[in-house]
């Protein structure tokens, strides 16, 4: 038993070291994600039996942390503008992940996609219809648009904040302020961020 906990912190130490470098050069080799996390590329092929595996093991450990973020967010409490300040700031940890995975092409694709990725957009998108039938949001814009946005936003707000071009503080408001900018129905009264 003790031993299955260690392989399994184990693991976790190279997904995450895997991800950390994935997402600043997604283009790294086995032998540069084995360097990164200081194992030997034999123990990391022992994990992973290649980069597919190990793109779906990123994969599972990015949509536990939607998920994650989905549960702290609460999207449905409160106004839904409120909802998406929280989203974004729960998956803000998470995003250079979630940047890495949104460009893997075969994540999305095929009979193989994962259909957990499906009830993340769906829960998201739910958020959205909340958010048109309160008249918060604007309703010529589909949920599933705004859903595929939010995803854009998010991606491209991390590869801006690697590149060293956005501070990482302002990740979450930019994002928020845009989206809300775009999708708020121009008579709903703008909230302020909630404290």
């Amino acid at each position: 038993m003790r031993y299955r906990r260690l392989m399994a912190v184990e693991r976790d130490q190279v997904l995450r070291s895997a991800a950390a470098l994935l997402t600043r050069k997604s283009t790294a080799t086995m032998d540069e994600v084995a360097r990164a996390a200081g194992i030997s590329r034999a123990t990391l092929h022992r994990q992973f039996a290649g980069r597919d595996a190990l793109v779906r093991a990123l994969e599972a450990l990015g949509i536990a942390e939607c998920e994650a973020a989905l549960e702290a967010a609460r999207p449905d409490e409160g106004p839904a503008a409120d909802a998406v300040r929280r989203l974004v700031a729960e998956v803000e940890p998470h995003a250079p992940l979630l940047a890495f995975l949104y460009t893997e092409n075969q994540l999305f694709e095929g009979e193989e996609q994962n259909g957990d990725w499906a009830a993340i957009d769906e829960r998201i998108a739910a958020l959205f219809r909340r958010g048109q039938a309160s008249g918060e949001f604007r309703i010529d814009l589909t949920p599933a648009w705004l859903t595929e946005a939010l995803y854009g936003l998010l991606a491209s707000g991390a590869w801006a904040v690697a590149e060293g071009r956005v501070a990482p503080k302002d990740f979450t408001h930019m994002i928020v302020e845009l989206l809300l900018g775009g999708v708020r129905r121009p008579d709903a009264p703008a909230r302020r961020k909630e404290a």
